[in-house]
């Protein structure tokens, strides 16, 4: 009897299976921000490697020779024009104007004691006018004298900064061969751009992009400073070569900016950034999706499903806070923008419109 109790009572405990588990739930999906990619009409600014050019650049030489008495200005410094560079010994300069000045004086006389003469026909003709010769020819003497005279102080020709002093007091000077220093003008100066003959062509191609790289025309030059400053003010194309350099494959272009407050150094280089340019039907999307790794560049796209997936982009110039995107996406992607931390290629997750006033209205209407 207790042997069948005992059995029945182990059949009654097999007979109570144990509970399944309670079954784990899923994690929502990653909410992340979008934006859907739609063609639009977006500025396409441009930049390129620049140098600053002087608005004018005056070699100061000396016309006479001479050894340097005085060099009065200072190097680097603001000169006016007719300010004194530099003073040559005149002791030989004032000899020669001196005998040329007796010269003249005699000639002088002489023509005034044969003029009464000549009704009298005391004098030949021939010798009245060989005075007349001998006083013409004593005065040119006379005038070159003056000149080398003055000559012989070196002022400034233009206003402008200095430069090195290149030949110092009780040097010799030989001549105009050799440089004294040089004057700049730098309000305003010139900035020194070279698109590409490749640039240039696609510019050309857009009749309204053609229009913009004229002189005078409304293209905006702006100056990217070396310490990557804008400089707060715009300059104006002046001048595009006429021809190609066959040796870089580029053509110069220049820009004028007022530089009052001397910001802008010449042989300084800088960039320049292009505004007024821009490209229809592009696609564009926040710079913060793009991302950048092992030699690529790309986005994450959500896909079928609210899948991801990362696909490969290339990427064209900034357009403000947007990065245009020249070949990879296409209209009506959806992109990442926000949360792109959160997630990897292959997750479901649950897109939201991405809000950012800047973006939303050119990067087109999330959905």
């Amino acid at each position: 009897m207790l042997a069948l109790s005992f059995l029945g009572t182990l059949a009654v405990d097999c007979s109570k299976a144990p509970a399944p588990p309670a079954q784990q739930q899923a994690p929502p999906p990653t909410q992340v921000g979008i934006v859907s990619v739609a063609p639009t009409t977006i500025a396409e600014p441009y930049e390129l490697g620049a140098q600053v050019q002087p608005f004018r650049r005056v070699e100061v030489r000396s016309r006479v020779e001479g050894i340097i008495v005085e060099r009065p200005f200072t190097e680097g410094s603001v000169v006016s024009v007719g300010q004194v560079l530099y003073r040559l010994d005149q002791v030989k300069y004032e000899a020669a104007y001196r005998s040329a000045l007796a010269r003249l004086n005699n000639a002088k006389r002489t023509v005034a004691r044969l003029e009464p003469l000549v009704p009298k026909h005391a004098v030949a003709q021939q010798d009245v006018d060989n005075a007349h010769s001998e006083l013409e020819s004593a005065q040119a003497s006379v005038d070159a004298a003056k000149k080398d005279l003055d000559d012989c102080v070196i002022r400034a020709e233009i206003s402008g900064q200095v430069g090195r002093a290149r030949l110092e007091l009780g040097a010799r000077v030989t001549g105009s061969g050799d440089l004294l220093t040089t004057i700049d003008e730098l309000d305003p100066v010139y900035v020194t751009f070279h698109p590409s003959s490749q640039q240039l062509a696609t510019w050309e191609r857009d009749p309204r992009a053609g229009a913009l790289i004229r002189p005078g025309s409304n293209l905006a030059v702006r100056v990217l400073l070396p310490d990557g400053s804008l400089l707060p003010r715009t300059g104006r194309l002046n001048f595009v070569a006429p021809s190609i350099d066959s040796a870089s494959g580029t053509e110069e272009f220049r820009a004028t900016f007022a530089n009052n407050d001397r910001r802008l150094l010449p042989g300084q280089f800088v960039r320049v950034r292009l505004d007024g340019f821009t490209r229809s039907s592009a696609l564009a999307v926040p710079q913060r999706a793009v991302m950048q790794g092992m030699g690529r560049q790309f986005v994450y796209v959500v896909g079928a499903g609210d899948t991801v997936t990362a696909r490969d982009v290339k990427t064209g110039p900034w357009s403000g806070q947007l990065w245009i995107i020249d070949q990879g996406l296409a209209a009506g992607d959806r992109v990442v923008v926000e949360g792109t931390q959160k997630i990897a290629p292959g997750r479901v997750v649950k897109p939201v419109p991405f809000i950012d006033s800047a973006t939303v209205s050119t990067a087109g209407k999330a959905r």
